[in-house]
């Protein structure tokens, strides 16, 4: 099982990484085109940012939970998967969908803010994880 945790962390900062170098070089050039706006580039750019922030922290779980495997933990690396999904996922289509001549990506936008809130509730069980140490 923390093999499979190893690579979905792999993968997912594998894609952000990629993911980046595509707003940084070929979506920037579309902006004269006007298929995409600066406003939109920077959303892209957030929800990479947000993706890689969380990958790292999927990261410090992954090792962290070698000495402390407590639910909590598991419940913050869940979250967070959810909320790059939910969160990054959404902001990369919402972004390029003037690009991607799909404006119906529009209706993604209610998803942005659930993502958001899963890595919010990721934060809080890390929290919760030093309480319930505390107490034991």
């Amino acid at each position: 099982m923390k093999d499979k945790k190893l690579m979905v962390i792999g993968l997912l900062g594998a894609i952000a990484v990629a993911l980046g170098a595509l707003g940084a070089h070929f979506l920037k050039g579309k902006l004269s085109t006007g298929l995409i706006t600066t406003d939109q580039l920077n959303g892209f750019d957030t929800a990479v940012k947000y993706q890689m922030y969380h990958v790292l922290a999927m990261l410090a779980l992954f090792l962290f939970s070698k000495y402390n495997s407590h639910k909590y933990i598991i419940w913050a690396y869940n979250s967070f998967i959810i909320g790059i999904v939910f969160f990054s996922g959404s902001l990369y289509f919402l972004c390029t969908r003037n690009l991607l001549g799909a404006e119906w990506l529009k209706a993604l936008g209610p998803i942005t803010p659930i993502g958001g809130l899963f890595f919010i509730a990721g934060w809080i069980f890390i929290a919760l994880t030093a309480l319930k140490k505390s107490k034991e």
